[in-house]
């Protein structure tokens, strides 16, 4: 299957696809959460929102992946989307084979997309073969309720967690 063919750009201006040998059996939509969680990380949202502009869901559902839509599915495949005012992103994670691949698509809808995107790409070329090891490992412990491949679920991350408080005896 030639993997442009799920995305929903109407032109696509950039891709990239990584791939990473595998025998861990997961769903594209465990090995996204895997990768992405089901709310961003305060590194992607400064990637994302800060120097992209993505417009990201806020509350963790069902229907996106660290904020990104869910825009399409197949058995082998699912299609993560967002959108800013100067471009629109896909991001596809494909499984079978032994391997699992993130396919990142970006369409231009604004000059400053062709500004903004390639000192962008080059961080981003280096930080996806380490997103691809890391899911990898997430889905290889033992499954647990938290873990992001046992039910295609993850825990959301706790930013504020009340924590317990002790007292101390005042010492006298």
């Amino acid at each position: 299957m030639d993997v442009r063919t799920v995305s929903s750009l109407p032109d696509i201006d950039y891709t990239d696809e990584f791939s990473l040998a595998t025998d861990v059996q997961a769903t594209p939509e465990q090995w996204a959460r895997a990768m992405f969680g089901d709310v961003p990380s305060p590194g992607e949202l400064l990637i994302w929102r800060g120097f992209l502009g993505l417009r990201l869901s806020r509350p963790r559902s069902p229907a996106t992946v660290a904020g990104w839509r869910i825009g399409g599915r197949g058995e082998d495949w699912i299609r993560l989307e967002a959108a800013s005012w100067f471009l629109s992103a896909n991001l596809v994670v494909r499984t079978g084979g032994g391997r699992v691949s993130l396919v990142t698509f970006l369409h231009y809808a604004r000059l400053a997309g062709r500004v903004v995107w390639p000192p962008l790409s080059a961080v981003h070329r280096l930080l996806v073969p380490g997103v691809l090891r890391a899911a990898a490992a997430r889905c290889r412990q033992p499954p647990d309720p938290g873990s992001p491949c046992a039910d295609g679920r993850r825990r959301v991350r706790q930013k504020n967690r009340p924590r317990s408080r002790r007292r101390r005896a005042s010492r006298a």
